[in-house]
Order: C-alpha cells, then structure tokens, then sequence
C-alpha cells in the first residue's frame, strides 16, 4: 500500500474535517467496493466445490479420515466442513 498526503488528494474542506479527528495520525481508507477473498482468483468456487465433494462423499460412507487422506486436511477441518454442510 502506498503512503499518499491527504492534502494533496482531498478537497481543503474534508481534509480540515479529517484534521480535528486525526490530525498527525496515519489513518487507513478501505475501498468501497471491496472484493471478497477469493472472488477474482476463483479460489473461493474452488474450495466451495471441494466441501461439496467432501459432504457427499461423507454421506457416501466415506470416514472423516479417509476424507483426511484424500484432501490432505486435519480432522477438525474435515469435521468443520461435513458439520457446516450437513446443517445447513
């Protein structure tokens, strides 16, 4: 992330407004339109794809730990999902 001196990309009146709040501080501005984790890689459809496979091979009669094996994640992983999905 980048520094940038609010004066020089806020109008006069908002960076007076800033100043009695935060004058000398280094503050952060998120975006406004914030993507998700996930979103613009397709890492999230792949892992939400993953923990469909996961319950239906549970429901299938998998054991947590073959599902531990074959998707090379811990117990209370595999369990944190197969619970997760199957409540809902």
């Amino acid at each position: 992330m980048k520094y940038v001196n609010a004066k020089d990309v806020l109008p006069p009146e908002v960076l007076r407004e800033v100043q009695k709040h935060t004058a000398g501080a280094l503050i952060y501005v998120p975006k406004i339109n914030k993507i998700g984790w996930g979103q613009l890689s397709g890492a999230r459809a792949e892992v939400s794809l993953r923990n469909q496979e996961i319950v239906a091979a549970y429901k299938n009669g998998a054991s947590i730990f073959e599902l531990m094996s074959e998707y090379c994640l811990s117990e209370a992983s595999i369990r944190k999902i197969v619970c997760r999905k199957i409540a809902v």
